[in-house]
């Protein structure tokens, strides 16, 4: 029984350990749109994003006429041991704002 108990505990900590990725990512791209819309070039924004973002991060950045849209994506590996087998999660998030006038 105690594996079992021990294997959900796992499966458990995993889970929110992908919503905190999760969490980072959507905060990762609300920062690059913002500094973005405000000016900054897409490279610096998603350079300072990226300290804060999970690792592997990637950050495509578009300009369409009035508003700038991020759309930012990680891939998190599954935790070692009993869940080794299992592929990594792919995470997403879309942020889009106005461009602010100069």
């Amino acid at each position: 029984m105690l594996p079992l108990l021990v294997a959900v505990a796992l499966g458990m900590v995993w889970l929110v350990t992908l919503a905190a990725a999760q969490v980072r990512l959507v905060d990762a791209g609300r920062d690059v749109v913002r500094e973005v819309a405000r000016g900054d070039s897409a490279a610096a924004a998603s350079r300072r994003a990226a300290a804060e973002a999970p690792d592997g991060t990637r950050f495509d950045v578009r300009r369409q006429q009035d508003r700038v849209v991020v759309v930012v994506e990680a891939e998190v590996k599954g935790p070692g041991g009993l869940f080794s087998f299992l592929p990594g999660v792919h995470l997403t998030s879309t942020a889009t704002t106005a461009v602010e006038p100069e």
